[in-house]
Formats: C-alpha cells, sequence, structure tokens
C-alpha cells in the first residue's frame, strides 16, 4: 500500500470509531435508571426492547475500558465502564458462579444457558477494566471464572451435553478459539500462571491440527471428539467469517511469542475462507457455506452481517503487515470498500448488522441480544491501530 493511502485509511477508521460508532452507543446505550447498558437499539438509538444480553454486558466493559487504556483516558469511557461493571456485579452471577444470559431491564434473571460464552466475556471484561482502575477485586473475579470455566470444560458431565454422549460426541472450534482469545485478554493484567500456557497450546493444537483441514482448504465448525469429520449438516459446516476471527488471534499469539511458525497456517485459514465465503455474484461474505456445496440449512446462510465483515477487515489488514502479501491488501481494500458502503449509517452513526444477499437492509437495528457493542468498535480500533504502526 502507499503512504497516502495509508493516511487516508488510518483517518478514515479513526473518524469512523470516534466520531461515529462510539458516540452512538455512549450515547443511546447506558440505562441510566437501572444501570448496565441496553442492547436492543434502532436505527436512531431508541430502546425497541428493555431485556438486557449478559454476554454483550461484558463485552461492552471489555470495549469501554480497552478504549480507555490503549486510546485515550477520557472520563466518559471509563465512566461508561463502571457503569457496566456495577450491573454486571450486581445481576450478572448465580449462586453457583455460573452467569444469566439475558436478565431484564432491572436484571431480574431470564435465562442461563449451557454454553460458557457469557462468563469468558465477562472474563475479558472484569480483566480489561481491572487494568483501567487497579481493582484487585474484579481481577481476582476475572481469574476465578477463568478457572471455573476451564473446570467445567475439563470435567466431564459439568456441561449439559449438546446431544446424547452415547450417540455421537462432537466438539466444536469456538470453544478452543474463544478459550484462545480469552486467555491472551487475561494474560495482559493477571499474574503469571502456568495454566495459561496450557490453555493456549491445547487450543492451538485444536485450532490449525484438527479445525483447519489443509486438505480440504476449510476451517470446519464441528468436528467429532475423535477429530473425524462428520457427515451431516454441522460437520460440513463453514463460517468464514469466525475463521478469520480465530486466525486473527493465531497472528496474535505468533507476535506475542515471536514464532513466526504460527503466520502460515493462519494465512492458510484467511485463503481458504475468502475462497469458500466471498460471494463473487453480489460482494461480501456469506454467512455460512457447505463445505461440499449441499444445501445449506440455516436459512440466513446467505445473509451479510456486521461482524463477519468487521473481522475480515483486521484479518486482511494484519495478513498483509505479517506476511508482506499483495493479495491481502487487494483483499482488504476489496473489504473495506463492499464494508463501508454498506453497513455504517452516516445520518446516525453506528452500522447496520443485518443484509440480504443482494446488500439490501434486511433490518434498520443498530443493536439486539447478538449485535452490541463490540465487534465493530474492535475491529475498527484494531484497524486504526495498525494502520498508525504500518504509517509509521
Amino acid at each position: 500500500m502507499r503512504r497516502d493511502r495509508l493516511l487516508q485509511l488510518r483517518e478514515i477508521y479513526r473518524q469512523e470509531l470516534l466520531d461515529r460508532v462510539v458516540p452512538f452507543w455512549l450515547n443511546h446505550s447506558l440505562d441510566h435508571e437501572h444501570g448496565g447498558q441496553f442492547n436492543s437499539l434502532a436505527r436512531d438509538g431508541s430502546v425497541f426492547d428493555t431485556d438486557k444480553s449478559m454476554w454483550l454486558q461484558g463485552r461492552a466493559l471489555w470495549m469501554f475500558a480497552k478504549l480507555y487504556n490503549e486510546v485515550e483516558q477520557r472520563p466518559e469511557w471509563l465512566a461508561a465502564a463502571r457503569h457496566i461493571y456495577e450491573f454486571l456485579m450486581r445481576c450478572g452471577f448465580d449462586a453457583d458462579g455460573r452467569m444469566f444470559f439475558s436478565v431484564t431491564a432491572d436484571g431480574r434473571p431470564l435465562r442461563k444457558r449451557r454454553y460458557l460464552f457469557t462468563e469468558t466475556f465477562a472474563i475479558i471484561g472484569l480483566a480489561e477494566y481491572a487494568r483501567a482502575t487497579g481493582d484487585a477485586a474484579a481481577l481476582q473475579l476475572a481469574v476465578d471464572t477463568y478457572r471455573l470455566v476451564i473446570d467445567h470444560l475439563r470435567t466431564p458431565g459439568k456441561l449439559e451435553p449438546k446431544v446424547f454422549p452415547e450417540t455421537r460426541r462432537a466438539k466444536a472450534h469456538n470453544v478452543s478459539m474463544i478459550m484462545l482469545a480469552t486467555t491472551q485478554e487475561l494474560r495482559l493484567g493477571a499474574p503469571p500462571d502456568p495454566l495459561y500456557q496450557q490453555v493456549v497450546a491445547g487450543a492451538l493444537d485444536q485450532i490449525l491440527n484438527h479445525f483447519l483441514d489443509e486438505r480440504a482448504e476449510a476451517v470446519f465448525e464441528v468436528l467429532g471428539d475423535d477429530n473425524q469429520r462428520l457427515d451431516t449438516d454441522d460437520g460440513r459446516r463453514i463460517t468464514p467469517g469466525h475463521a478469520m476471527e480465530s486466525a486473527v488471534f493465531v497472528m496474535h499469539e505468533a507476535i506475542a511469542k515471536g514464532d513466526d511458525a504460527l503466520v502460515p497456517p493462519a494465512l492458510k485459514m484467511i485463503d481458504y475462507s475468502m475462497a469458500r465465503g466471498w460471494d463473487e455474484t453480489y460482494g461480501g461474505l456469506l454467512y455460512f457455506v457447505d463445505s461440499e456445496g449441499k444445501p445449506p440449512t440455516r436459512l440466513e446462510w446467505d445473509m451479510k452481517l456486521w461482524w463477519p465483515h468487521s473481522e475480515a477487515l483486521y484479518a486482511l489488514l494484519l495478513a498483509y503487515q505479517l506476511s508482506g502479501d499483495k493479495k491481502y491488501a487487494a483483499w482488504f481494500e476489496q473489504m473495506h470498500d463492499y464494508t463501508f458502503a454498506r453497513f455504517p449509517d452516516p445520518e446516525y452513526g453506528g452500522w447496520y448488522g443485518y443484509l440480504h444477499r443482494d446488500g439490501s437492509l434486511s433490518t434498520p437495528l443498530k443493536g439486539g441480544m447478538w449485535k452490541g457493542f463490540f465487534h465493530t468498535p474492535r475491529a475498527l480500533w484494531l484497524c486504526w491501530k495498525l494502520l498508525r504502526e504500518m504509517v509509521d
């Protein structure tokens, strides 16, 4: 990339993050009556559902604290983080140390899921908040919750199985990916612990030696627990945006360890995802792809969502910086043009979440129980940060 283009992109990502996306969520999402953050925001920022997603509380806590720690120590960002932290502490945890998935506006529990993702996002939020404030109790809760998650993952029977294990045993890529990402964030502020390296090594082994299948040129979402392919819809499913997000965490580990050997397989994860996921007809990333071209059963398979495009932007830019291969620069520009032409809302700020395959708007919502203050601002911040490094 030419220097003048890098400078132009750097300003685009800075402005989109600081002038449009962050203000949209800061101005509209905080619940000043009951605490925490409303997640369901219409196009203009008005609240259309007052129930709260607890896993999005943890994500938003992380994002506001990360902005305070890494971008600028703005009082309003720290205040937002503290506002969400206090609600999470008051209403997020059940008596067994597990967390609720969704609660009412005033914090009464509605739903508790078998999955551990609410806990992992709380871990990174608590850890980053502790870095911002020096709050030892927040950091200790992050560490304790991390150990609880590890215990549940390692102890048979602790988690209710999704299917009868006597019939089929399977494992999911997202568990290895999230544990790699969670450990990377926790160890930034927590005391050293050999457990972190054990978890990272195990996650990398699963991602690179099993879910990444070089013969099939794909990153699979589900495998049998014996690492064999499953000839089912789940077993054939590829999620291109998810695979590229996972590749980012592998590349981050390569940088953290100075281990260049981790970069080539991460690049393959990106290559396979672009080859299979880019929609040659309408542009953009397909949400799901069947690896064998069989009919996808998930009806949203051909939609274009905000988070895969957000993750792909940073994955492609980081791949270009680490490899120097110009194809990643070209792919980044292609992804940038598609994404910025469709997802940002220049009138109200924030990003739309859901497009039809042809790029037309499916719903004008800016937030919901699955879309919050996380993927878009994280990607914008990471791209802006990386572009500054590339310019320098």
